[in-house]
């Protein structure tokens, strides 16, 4: 009887670990790889995070929202990671979209430019201060507000605009040059 009612607790214990799972994953992924750029090692780390948030959800208290414990669990984990000393760390890489068998050679050709134009913003913010960009992904792209930041991060909300504000002047920076040398460029095919 004792080893039936185990048996039921341990099947409804990993349900709720595959809807946890399932529901922020995305979440953490995000969190992840905003410190680590190989996909492997991102898959690992994903994975640390959802053990330990398993392991830690009979602590979870309550006081914020459950995705921000699970994004604060996720940036840990992966600061932790990265402190770690790397061993056989594989180089990033992103294999571009495919867009198959479009008619409209003009829309394919848009579609092309804002994928090529976004995985350029994307490279851009991964070469941003790690804070910098830890701080810019949270509130630009995983919509956190400054107190959830502050909870994640354990960075004073303070810390987190100016970091924000410095990742926002740089990015601008840095886009501002790309579009300088683009209009001074233009013409080198006609010159």
């Amino acid at each position: 009887m004792f080893n039936q009612h185990k048996k039921i607790m341990e099947t409804k214990a990993k349900s709720e670990y595959d809807i946890m799972y399932d529901n922020y994953k995305p979440l953490v992924v995000k969190a992840v790889r905003t410190l680590i750029k190989c996909d492997e090692t991102v898959k690992d780390v994903t994975q640390d995070v959802f053990i330990k948030v398993y392991r830690k959800m009979k602590h979870f208290r309550g006081e914020s929202k459950l995705s921000t414990w699970v994004a604060k669990i996720a940036y840990k984990t992966s600061i932790s990671h990265v402190r770690k000393p790397l061993k056989n760390e594989h180089s990033y890489d992103e294999s571009p979209e495919l867009i198959a068998n479009e008619r409209d050679e003009e829309l394919n050709q848009i579609k092309i430019e804002k994928e090529q134009a976004k995985k350029y913003l994307l490279e851009m913010i991964e070469e941003l201060p790690v804070h910098y960009r830890t701080v810019l992904t949270l509130f630009h792209l995983e919509e956190f507000s400054y107190k959830e930041i502050e909870e994640i991060t354990e960075m004073p909300e303070g810390t987190i605009k100016s970091y924000l504000s410095r990742a926002r002047k740089i990015l601008k920076e840095k886009l501002e040059k790309v579009v300088e040398t683009e209009k001074t460029n233009i013409f080198t095919d006609y010159v």
